[in-house]
């Protein structure tokens, strides 16, 4: 499976890091807009999906698909919100590793780090190597 980028919001909205592997088409926007159209397009969904939804839902927006590729959601207690885009075989548990991020990668090297504040862009290297560890060696990356 092809892992092509990531996305991190903290609780305001803003994009507090950002990652490419395999994307092979930009979007045309600046990235600040690209950002802020991610952002919304979630937040509409979520809002839409929990309007709409015939039954309960237990775990709410969790992604979409096309016919491309697939976006995937993950949003913790605290508000911040994953989006995590791959190709549409996934080869293992996609929740499992946007929640292992947040508690592997984030929690140890950035909001239990007392430098680190989530109201500006990440920037913390054990924080990349750490993702970078996780996301290549998982199931889910392919070169």
């Amino acid at each position: 499976m092809a892992v092509y980028n990531l996305y991190i919001f903290n609780r305001e909205g803003q994009c507090i890091f950002y990652r490419e592997w395999n994307r092979t088409k930009q979007s045309g926007l600046s990235q600040e807009l690209e950002f802020k159209q991610m952002f919304g397009l979630i937040i509409e969904m979520k809002s839409f999906v929990t309007k709409m939804s015939p039954t309960d839902l237990k775990d709410g927006f969790l992604g979409f698909k096309t016919n491309k590729y697939k976006l995937n959601y993950y949003e913790t207690p605290s508000g911040i919100k994953f989006v995590l885009n791959t190709d549409l075989n996934p080869l293992g548990n996609i929740r499992e590793l946007l929640h292992q991020i947040y508690e592997h990668v984030l929690l140890p090297t950035v909001i239990r780090n007392v430098n680190q504040n989530l109201q500006e862009p990440i920037k913390n290297s054990a924080f990349e190597n750490k993702l970078e560890d996780l996301i290549r060696n998982s199931l889910l990356f392919k070169n």
